[in-house]
């Protein structure tokens, strides 16, 4: 082999070596950056459930001020017929209101979404079979079957 064969060759396999180090180099930032860029989604996706439940729970919040004018005002007037006319049916409507106001202020004040957080997660850990959907996860052949299948139907009308 002649001298200048074998220091293409050795160049040829630098340049190969370079090339497997490069191309290792640009997997390894690839995978990096979406793994960077999930990281992003999910922070994203907890950010804005977290918002929504503040918003659940501000909701709640201000309803249970309308409602408690409304059930405080409704509990007098009920117990001031109920004296007046000496009949007590009229105390009958405070129970249900009672209720209702009782499950809002849970909700907003006390701990009713940390029981609905535990039976939650209860429910993942021992009834996972309940949380199944019919047929199965949906996937991209079923998807694109009822595609075609809706495309069908609109092209032949």
């Amino acid at each position: 082999m002649e001298r200048s064969d074998c220091r293409m060759k050795i160049h040829w396999k630098k340049s190969v070596n370079l090339l497997h180090v490069h191309s290792q180099r640009s997997v390894t930032t690839v995978c990096l950056l979406f793994c960077t860029q999930l990281e992003r989604q999910l922070l994203m996706q907890n950010e804005m459930r977290e918002r929504q439940m503040a918003m659940q729970i501000a909701w709640s919040r201000e309803f249970l001020k309308y409602f408690g004018t409304f059930f405080g005002i409704a509990t007098i007037s009920l117990t001031a017929g109920a004296i007046k006319r000496k009949k007590p049916a009229f105390l009958l409507p405070i129970v249900p209101l009672s209720f209702i106001f009782t499950y809002q202020y849970d909700l907003g004040y006390g701990t009713l979404l940390h029981r609905m957080k535990g039976e939650a997660e209860d429910i993942l850990e021992t009834e996972r079979s309940k949380l199944q959907l019919p047929k199965g996860m949906i996937t991209f052949d079923s998807l694109e079957k009822a595609r075609r299948e809706q495309s069908k139907f609109f092209i032949d009308k």
